[in-house]
Formats: C-alpha cells, structure tokens, sequence
C-alpha cells in the first residue's frame, strides 16, 4: 500500500499549505495511507469508532466551536480518546487558538500537531489534492512518453529498435518529450493516467552513437513537459514477413496497465518507413475518434452503401438462354 510521511507535508512547497508544527515532532515518521482527510466532528463528542488513524484528520471552526461548549472534565475525556488513537497527523485550520490540552495531549503520545490560516475548505482542496498525487498507484514501463499534438503517446518495443530515434524526431517537428526510457504512470482517477519521467533522468535522453543529451538544454522548455494523460500506446515491432498486420483498422487492441484498458497500434518497423509521421498520423487519427469520427468505420459504410447501390442496379435474370 502506498503511504506519505508526514515530514513530506511539513517539507512541501508546491502545494503552498502554510503548515507550522507545534507539537509532536518525534511523531514526524508517522505515515498516511489515504487519499481522503478527515474531519472529526463527532470524534469532538467522543465517538471515535469511525475514525481512522493513518488519514489526516482535520479541526475547523466548527469542531472547535463545540469543543469550547463542553465542560472541562468532558474536553479532558475528549481529548484523551482522541490521544489514545495514535493518529498520524492532526491539522487546525483558521489559525484558531488550540486548548492546551490538546497540545499536551499530542505532544505526550507523539501525534504531530500542525496550523494552518487557511480555511477548512481551501487546506481540504490542496491537501487532497498532494495526497492524490503521492498515494496513487504507480507503475514503471521502459518506453518514451511523448506529447504529440496533445495526445499523451506512449512508444513502447524491445531495447535498439528506436524508441529514442523516434521520439527525438519528434521533438524536431515541435512535439514534446514527457519521459525517455523509464516512464513513471500513476493511476491519478478511475479511467485516468498520467506519466512523468523519474527525477535522476528526467528531460535527459539516451541515443546509441551521441550517448546522453538533455533535451531541455538542447532545445528549451518548449520542448518538454512535466508530465502528461496517457492516452495512446504504439508499439514498435520488427517487421515479419509471416505475420499478417491490420491494414483496415478495424481490429482494436488494448493495453492494460493499473487495471486501465488504453487503445494500442502496432507498428511495424522497416528501414524505409518513416515513423515519425506514421505516429503524427497515429495521434490525428485518434483525436478523430475521440471527437466521434472513426475512418475505418466510415470507409466500411461506405463500402457497403456503394455494394448495396450496386446490388439494387443489378439487372434481374428472368430465364436462362439455351
């Protein structure tokens, strides 16, 4: 199961969640596993069966509005069932005042205990948000992730057929390089993936006979992207004499990965086929298909159409000529 430290919340700066630790610093290791935050409204009367500890569990105006009504010996049995849950994480929000009860209830069994100014809503929307990010399932491919006409296309096959060829001919005709070798794709939402490049290798590019190149310093930011929807798998075979390939498009392959089905080609490779446009045309067509227009579909309705019109035209036999 994927999990995130709690030190890594302390530490981000991309999501701008403005959190200041008070207590519960040795309790920084502590990992969170869902996605979700909670917000322990009725933990604040005491009913704590629902609550899970490894979430991040959140206090708003509202809980502690409550909480300010209960009467002290209550407030201290509150806080001690809350304690007692050895929660991973506990976030104030609004910058409001925390009893100090909670804080020396926190800091006793090791729960760190951040502030934030940001309101409930606005904390709930980025923290989830990073949480997405860092907990979503990932898988690692060896292929080149491009960005051709805005289509996320992922160029798979075996190591020397020229994977990095391509996309580098691709990055000439103004295409965009997401990640070369070994591409990073997380399962961000049912039916979505992203893929990113791996942080050591990122924007860098292997090609047999000139070695490493950055693609970023070679060509500027305008040829690169941080990370991109995969949306179209290609994969390059070695062309097979004994193999029959589709030459209609009417045959739809699938390629499975995180258990998200995306639509795959292959693509035959031979010395004299360019297959940089054969991948611009790839993307095209599937920008077409994805606004509802498929032409290997319309070019067998039209096929049928012209033989049924031939078929009606046809003379009728009435007998046969001895």
């Amino acid at each position: 199961m994927s999990s995130l430290v709690v030190q890594e919340l302390e530490q981000d700066q991309k999501s701008h969640l403005g959190l200041t630790l008070l207590v519960g610093r040795k309790g920084l290791k502590k990992r969170i596993t869902h996605p979700q935050v909670q917000k322990m409204g009725l933990a604040m009367t005491g009913f704590t069966r629902f609550i899970n500890p490894e979430r991040l569990q959140i206090i708003g105006n509202t809980e502690a509005a409550y909480f300010r009504t209960l009467v002290p010996e209550i407030q201290d049995k509150v806080i001690r069932q809350i304690c007692d849950l050895d929660l991973s994480c506990l976030v104030v929000t609004h910058n409001l005042e925390i009893p100090e009860i909670l804080l020396r209830g926190a800091g006793e069994k090791g729960i760190p205990l951040f502030r934030t100014s940001l309101s409930s809503t606005d904390f709930i929307d980025r923290v989830t948000k990073l949480l997405e990010e860092k907990l979503a399932l990932t898988q690692s491919l060896h292929g080149v992730l491009m960005d051709v006409f805005g289509v996320g296309v992922l160029i798979l096959g075996k190591s020397g057929i020229g994977k990095s060829e391509c996309a580098l001919d691709l990055i000439l005709r103004g295409h965009r390089l997401v990640a070369d070798d070994m591409v990073s794709i997380q399962k961000r939402s049912p039916g979505v993936l992203v893929g990113s490049g791996f942080e050591v290798i990122q924007h860098h590019m292997e090609v047999r006979g000139l070695g490493i190149i950055n693609i970023r310093s070679l060509f500027g930011l305008e040829a690169i992207r941080e990370q991109k929807k995969v949306e179209l798998v290609l994969e390059l075979v070695e062309w097979d004499t004994q193999q029959e390939y589709d030459r209609l498009g009417f045959e739809e392959e699938k390629y499975a990965v995180l258990g998200i089905e995306l639509p795959m080609l292959r693509i035959p490779v031979t010395p004299a086929r360019n297959l940089t446009t054969i991948i611009e045309v790839a993307a095209r067509n599937h920008l077409l298909k994805v606004m509802g227009y498929d032409s290997a579909l319309e070019f067998e309705k039209k096929l049928l159409r012209r033989m049924e019109e031939k078929g009606e035209n046809k003379p009728e036999v009435v007998g046969e000529v001895e």
